[in-house]
């Protein structure tokens, strides 16, 4: 008998800066960016443009209506990209420019959405320096929320997250990042050094490496993700490496699901050898509410993505996504025109990889494709 473990994923989660202003425990509001010195300044842009916002909200205000969705189709595991450093840290990172952080206190707005890992190799998590990160690994654990991609060294940072599913399996967590992300350089954890497992490229050698990482670890039945953040913030466009690099991390690295992320917007969707590629899932929770620029790219509205994986193959059952937009700082259902607008995007970026969606009567997309 089949069993099938059906897995949350979504892109961006970034609760530091004006999420966490509005959270009932507010790090303290300096930031050092080139626009503005105060976190609080976010907030006052997105009311500006949304209306206010009664603060302090609730611990899940920021999931909103995700989390009767999630409930609803309750996943076996959920995984998100964290974009922020937990930690009462003011050592942020220099000439970076960007300064996101969550107070430790507001760590329940993780564990009230039921987060059971989080894929921590971006550009974020170290944006309050290496004591920074180091807090961030300690909060996220006493919370019992699982890490990948990120640790006190080398080995820490290179190792997968067990996740085990009960009567099912068991899920292995790779988080992997680029610098083409906007990752510095620094960031790479060491032998001697905390940081995050940094890829030096997309290279047949690099390929080599995680394919040796997973035969050490995956075990008969159990189903590997490859969480990769990489790329621009913009742009529809799938760069050949970046495919060729997903392709070769499933026939040769054994790797079951591709779970990308950067862009702040949906990008294409790709079945390779029966495995799923998610080139892009766009930002999920976030502070930009108000800003302009990019509105072609519709990067308030995102996708929460619930793969069905069939744990003796590793193959892509069924990829069920169920479209939201921001408003106020909180997830709600995407109206029938947002709906139709990524169903017609993620159709027209899918041509090349031969994917499309059909919208069900619940409104959610079901991902149909040629392999």
């Amino acid at each position: 008998m089949s069993h099938f473990i059906t897995i949350f994923l979504s892109g961006d989660v970034m609760t530091g800066r004006g999420i966490d202003q509005i959270l009932p425990h507010p790090s303290e509001p300096a930031i050092f960016e080139p626009y503005l010195r105060d976190a609080r300044g976010y907030v006052m842009l997105a009311e500006r443009a949304a209306g206010s916002i009664a603060k302090p909200v609730g611990y899940g205000y920021p999931w909103g209506e995700a989390l009767a969705i999630l409930e609803k189709r309750a996943p076996d595991l959920r995984i998100i990209n964290l974009e922020s450093s937990i930690t009462t840290s003011n050592d942020y990172w220099q000439g970076k420019g960007i300064n996101y952080r969550m107070h430790p206190a507001n760590v329940p707005c993780l564990t009230e959405a039921g987060i059971d890992a989080c894929a921590l190799a971006n550009n974020h998590v170290l944006d309050w320096g290496y004591a920074g990160l180091t807090e961030t690994l300690a909060v996220l654990g006493e919370a019992g929320v699982k890490t990948a991609g990120a640790g006190s060294n080398y080995h820490e940072a290179a190792s997968p997250v067990m996740l085990p599913v009960t009567g099912k399996g068991r899920v292995l967590l790779f988080s992997f990042g680029l610098e083409t992300s906007g990752i510095p350089n620094a960031w790479k954890a060491t032998t001697d050094r905390c940081g995050i497992n940094l890829l030096p490229d997309l290279s047949p050698a690099t390929i080599s490496r995680i394919a040796s990482q997973v035969r050490g670890v995956k075990g008969a039945g159990d189903i590997v993700i490859a969480s990769i953040h990489w790329g621009s913030n913009w742009g529809f466009e799938v760069p050949p490496d970046q495919r060729q690099f997903a392709h070769r991390l499933i026939e040769a690295a054994s790797v079951d699901l591709v779970h990308g992320h950067s862009s702040h917007h949906v990008k294409g969707i790709e079945v390779y050898q029966g495995k799923g590629v998610i080139y892009g899932c766009g930002d999920f929770i976030n502070d930009y509410e108000g800003i302009s620029g990019y509105e072609e790219f519709r990067g308030d509205l995102s996708l929460m993505y619930f793969p069905q994986i069939e744990a003796a193959t590793g193959k892509l059952a069924r990829l069920t996504m169920v479209p939201v937009r921001r408003h106020k700082f909180r997830l709600q259902l995407a109206n029938a025109t947002e709906a139709e607008w990524l169903a017609t995007t993620l159709n027209r970026e899918g041509k090349v990889f031969g994917t499309s969606v059909s919208i069900e009567e619940d409104g959610s997309f079901d991902l149909q494709h040629e392999d």
